[in-house]
């Protein structure tokens, strides 16, 4: 079997966000970059299938050559081999696109990702890329088993959970539990320097979007205490200075 992981290069959350050229561009100075937590857990859960079926797990991500650090903690944790998009992962049309062209290539029974990415929190790169590829697409998965070429999924819905079974080739948008989170060891970290890590140039896409400009959201303001015994006046103001009820 062979499993495809996509992961995204993505700052920590508690990194200071700006930027800059007129608010055009992220500023990344300074800013220290994981893998994408909801990437983290369908890594995890694909490593936990390599040990469990013998599968193999390559890693795939759509940026530039400051993104393979990144990779490399992906090699480190398990994966068995990495491909870096020479590009910058400018929308996700073009992202979901770069990956279905690789995944044609590869071949893959089983595409792994986190159910979105933790700076734009788009959430629809795995659709897009079970409709390039023709494959069914399922978000958000909490718990993935295999029975031969069948895999038993439970996925979050509104007010309760889904269990579906799907066939395999397909897509799967991951968040937790499906999986513990992994650290690399010594181990895995030295053996994730030799593994390999191959850079390919991108499809040609038209994605059709432009980005016109990035704005911080507006600082929080100052808190209001209010007696527990003047409900009114907490309903007063959440009526007509909030504007919420």
């Amino acid at each position: 079997m062979k499993i495809l992981v996509c992961i995204s290069h993505v700052p920590d959350t508690t990194s200071k966000i700006n930027f800059t050229d007129n608010n055009t561009r992220f500023d990344s100075t300074g800013v220290q970059f994981i893998i994408g937590p909801y990437d983290d857990y369908a890594l995890a859960r694909a490593v936990e299938l390599k040990e469990s079926m013998g599968a193999s797990v390559t890693v795939i991500n759509v940026g530039l050559a400051d993104t393979e650090p990144t990779i490399r903690k992906a090699l480190a944790i398990g994966a068995d081999d990495a491909i870096r998009v020479n590009a910058e992962p400018t929308d996700s049309w073009f992202v979901a696109a770069q990956i279905a062209a690789q995944a044609k290539e590869g071949g893959y029974d089983l595409i792994l990702m986190g159910r979105e990415s933790i700076d734009y929190n788009g959430g629809v790169v795995h659709g897009i890329v079970g409709e390039m590829l023709g494959m069914p697409s399922v978000s958000p998965v909490m718990k993935l088993d295999l029975v031969g070429n069948t895999a038993k999924l439970a996925r979050e819905i509104e007010g309760g959970k889904e269990y579906l079974e799907v066939n395999l080739p397909f897509v799967a948008g991951c968040q937790e539990p499906i999986a513990e989170w992994k650290i690399p060891n010594m181990r895995g970290i030295m053996s994730a320097r030799t593994k390999p890590l191959k850079v390919v140039e991108p499809a040609s896409v038209d994605s059709g979007v432009k980005l016109q400009q990035f704005e911080l959201p507006p600082p929080k303001g100052a808190v209001k205490m209010i007696p527990a015994d003047q409900v009114q006046e907490l309903v007063n103001l959440l009526k007509n200075e909030a504007k919420v009820l």
